[in-house]
């Protein structure tokens, strides 16, 4: 089913060079006045440089609402309070945690306004999905076999439910070949994530992966919330900041710690588990953010309501400060253009600075709306009444 498979989004973010590093921090150099946050908060000094010049400069102060809602948050849930932020993120090329892709589609950096909301604490685990399913019988994408009118080229023993999985290589590989590690493999689901013969049985608490972004609406419907949008979801990510790199500030390991469940070693055929966990991790194991939120980089993808395009940002920079932005009213994604693409924050536990640095917080994912993988969830938000 390589349709399929090539609609999941894969970011291609492989180290710099540390030349590229030098050559950019010499042109950046004369920018280095006033910028002795950025190294105190544990940037080196080429990372400083290179932060201005992906676009570090052009973040103001968040502008936070004081309006409070006079009750308590729904459970499983804290107060968002929204207000006016720059949105977007900084080019990571060359830094000690970036990539070699300029990730145009974050930028520019604009300002937004949202309102207050509340949103869950973590991702939907798979106690929540449960429940939902044993209330509605709902059944995910995943489980129902594709038609021959969505895949109309597919031979027919290729039309079986499953979904994409991670299969890592047993070798190093390079990195311009996704399909070396990952598979659609017959029988994966929510309840099966590695296949048929895998079970949830004693993961009540991790996140519920393979779920697409129908799925996703179905769950949050059924429990009277909804998807953040995106401009929602980074504002909750930042938790008040402004300009930072990761949501708990511009160092990447604080005190040589692990702030998010991500890839370390080589990918991608062996993670690590350097900061505790190989694959996938269960909610709560992980610092919260200033608003209380848990694991809002790394451990999975999560999904937003919005459409995907590429340069949405663009078009809302036209305007000085947009108002509770909604996305686009149609998807476009020009690496593929026919794919109707959602888009995804916050990364995953295959995130890695060898290929993907997508756990920064003003950065983007995308994926095609119908389809799921294991490295793929979603929290919900639910209107202040």
């Amino acid at each position: 089913m390589a349709l399929l498979i090539a609609s999941v989004y894969l970011s291609s973010c492989q180290k710099a060079k540390s030349s590229q590093s030098s050559q950019l921090f010499a042109n950046a150099n004369s920018k280095l006045d006033g910028m002795s946050t950025c190294t105190s908060n544990g940037l080196f000094p080429t990372d400083s440089a290179l932060y201005m010049e992906g676009g570090g400069k052009d973040f103001y102060e968040s502008k936070i609402n004081t309006a409070k809602p006079t009750g308590a948050a729904p459970a499983g849930m804290v107060f968002i309070p929204g207000g006016e932020f720059s949105m977007g993120g900084v080019n990571p090329v060359g830094m000690g945690d970036g990539g070699d892709q300029a990730m145009d589609d974050a930028r520019p950096v604009h300002r937004v306004k949202v309102k207050g909301f509340y949103m869950d604490v973590t991702e939907v685990t798979n106690a929540e999905f449960a429940a939902f399913v044993k209330a509605t019988h709902y059944i995910t994408i995943a489980e129902r076999k594709p038609t021959k009118e969505e895949f109309p080229e597919a031979a027919e023993e290729n039309l079986v439910a499953g979904s994409v999985v991670f299969t890592p290589p047993d070798k190093k590989v390079a990195l311009n070949n996704h399909l070396q590690w990952w598979s659609y493999m017959k029988g994966a689901d929510w309840r099966h994530p590695f296949g048929p013969e895998s079970s949830i049985t004693g993961k009540d608490d991790f996140p519920v992966v393979h779920i697409a972004w129908e799925d996703a609406q179905a769950y949050a419907k059924w429990a009277g919330k909804r998807l953040p949008t995106e401009a929602e979801w980074e504002f909750a990510a930042r938790g008040g900041d402004y300009g930072k790199l990761y949501f708990w500030g511009n160092q990447f390991k604080p005190d040589d710690k692990w702030m998010a469940n991500i890839f370390q070693g080589e990918f991608p055929f062996k993670d690590a588990g350097k900061d505790g966990y190989i694959g996938i991790a269960p909610v709560k194991k992980f610092p919260v953010n200033k608003y209380g939120l848990y694991d809002i980089a790394g451990n999975v993808w999560e999904w937003c309501q919005d459409w995907y395009r590429a340069d949405y940002y663009g078009t809302l920079a036209k305007t000085e400060v947009s108002n509770n932005p909604q996305g686009p009213d149609a998807p476009y994604d020009p690496t593929e253009p026919t794919e109707k693409k959602k888009v995804q924050r916050g990364g995953s536990f295959l995130c890695t600075d060898q290929y993907c640095t997508r756990y920064m917080v003003g950065t983007r994912g995308k994926g095609e709306y119908r389809s799921a993988s294991n490295h793929v969830g979603f929290r919900c938000v639910k209107d202040i009444n």
